[in-house]
């Protein structure tokens, strides 16, 4: 079974954004484990108060270690996929890690260090939307990979 980790940089919150997403996690189950990662530290607190640059390399030290598996970014400029591309880009892959960039975005170098840069679309997206976004794109993903008619 495929382990799935979607990290996003925020502070954690109990709210209606958590219910929708443990809904996707619960039916994604079936196929995957999918986990969703808050992360949010000091320095990341700090650097976002100086400014972009520093903002971006505290993001990066704050992914680092969970660069394992296969690993997606999700950025403005990434490759555009429907929903079949996508679950092509997922299927047979074993670890697969997903970064929401945070509020400044990510630094070159660690999207030079991602396997794929991919963008849910051109507008821009609360966290917890495009957390919401993603989940149910996985699920959907999943569907498609499992002969699921959910996609349909």
């Amino acid at each position: 079974m495929a382990k799935i980790n979607i990290y996003y940089i925020a502070k954690p919150a109990r709210d209606e954004f958590d219910t929708i997403i443990n809904e996707f996690i619960k039916m994604s189950s079936k196929y995957a484990t999918l986990k969703v990662h808050c992360i949010f530290n000091k320095n990341i607190a700090k650097a976002q108060t100086i400014g972009q640059k520093e903002a971006q390399e505290s993001y990066t030290q704050a992914y680092e270690n969970y660069l394992t598996g296969y690993n997606i970014a999700l950025d403005v400029l990434g490759k555009k996929l429907d929903s079949f591309k996508f679950s092509n880009l997922i299927d047979g892959k074993n670890e697969m890690n997903f970064f929401i960039g945070g509020a400044f975005g990510f630094e070159q170098s660690f999207l030079n260090k991602c396997d794929s840069i991919i963008s849910l679309s051109d507008l821009t997206m609360a966290h917890k939307v495009a957390n919401v976004v993603l989940c149910e794109q996985v699920f959907r993903a999943l569907c498609i990979i499992n002969n699921h008619p959910y996609h349909k």
